[in-house]
């Protein structure tokens, strides 16, 4: 049998592909935080409980109403996007003037609030999603065994990081975009509508979130709990890829993934604690993270 480093290859292999799977999932949360911090000015500490109301509501809609998958996958994020768009509306539009601190306060208190409802009613033990049926199994690729739904997870992972990076940094809409955070008086003088634009920056940024929980259904067991325990890892991987910035987010939610994954194969002890410790040194020698600019 092949080895590499004295491991079996397909061993070696599969947790490089668990690593990739993980680094899916980081690379589409720091994304979205990436967008709302970078265009918003805004550390929305609720991403994580909506990331798992995205996974929960996945589950209601194939539980209470039959709507499959699929039908979820589309229909989830927009559900979350709506009700982002609620939170910035309603709530967050009025702290913009002020100290980052008082938005960090109230995203912290919406994911209490999420948190504390859906724990009331579903309880902590976590509940089963079915993977769906044209993504069942696996593929035999003669080196390993590849799992089609984490291959899919990372695939749909990764069309949606470049999709969301194209608009942003490519487009006339995301020129706009940009814009309006950094001078919107003279933005809106050409008719842009400024708060319209931000509003729906934020759900779209939130709507990420709710499609990573989609994705993540049928992988974790859903509970309330799920967000939490991923949350402060992606706010590293943030960290270190640069705040607000689009392509650190991708680069390095990948990266760290794959480096967690292989971690675990030769050091396990660290595994837990890897993604940290690259943040610590990222900040002593970079403090803007990699991919963020020096002011």
């Amino acid at each position: 049998m092949m080895t590499i480093f004295g491991i079996p290859i397909q061993a070696f292999l599969g947790q490089l592909l668990l690593g990739l799977v993980n680094g899916s999932f980081y690379a589409i949360l720091s994304l979205g935080l990436a967008v709302i911090f970078g265009l918003l000015n805004v550390i929305n500490f609720a991403h994580g409980a909506l990331y798992m109301l995205g996974a929960f509501l996945a589950w209601m809609g194939l539980s209470y109403f039959g709507l499959n998958y699929w039908v979820m996958l589309a229909v989830a994020p927009i559900l979350v996007g709506l009700f982002g768009i609620l939170i910035e509306k309603f709530m967050l539009k009025h702290l913009y003037k002020l100290d980052h601190l008082y938005g960090l306060l109230l995203t912290f208190g919406i994911t209490l609030i999420l948190e504390g409802l859906l724990r009331s009613f579903y309880g902590v033990s976590g509940l089963p999603y079915a993977t769906p049926d044209a993504l069942r199994g696996a593929t035999n690729l003669g080196f390993m065994i590849l799992p089609n739904y984490r291959a899919w997870v990372v695939v749909a992972s990764v069309v949606v990081c470049l999709f969301t990076w194209f608009i942003i940094e490519r487009t006339r809409l995301g020129a706009l975009l940009r814009a309006g955070t950094e001078n919107p008086r003279l933005v809106e003088a050409f008719g842009v509508n400024v708060p319209l634009m931000i509003t729906l920056t934020y759900g779209f940024g939130v709507a990420l979130a709710g499609f990573a929980g989609v994705l993540a259904a049928p992988v974790l067991q859903i509970s309330p709990l799920m967000g939490s325990n991923l949350i402060i890892v992606v706010f590293a991987v943030v960290v270190i890829g640069g705040m607000g910035s689009i392509l650190g987010a991708i680069v390095t939610g990948l990266g760290l993934g794959i480096i967690e994954g292989l971690t675990k194969v030769f050091y396990p002890e660290a595994s837990s604690t890897v993604v940290f410790i690259i943040m610590a040194i990222v900040l002593l020698v970079r403090p803007a993270g990699l991919f963020g600019k020096e002011k």
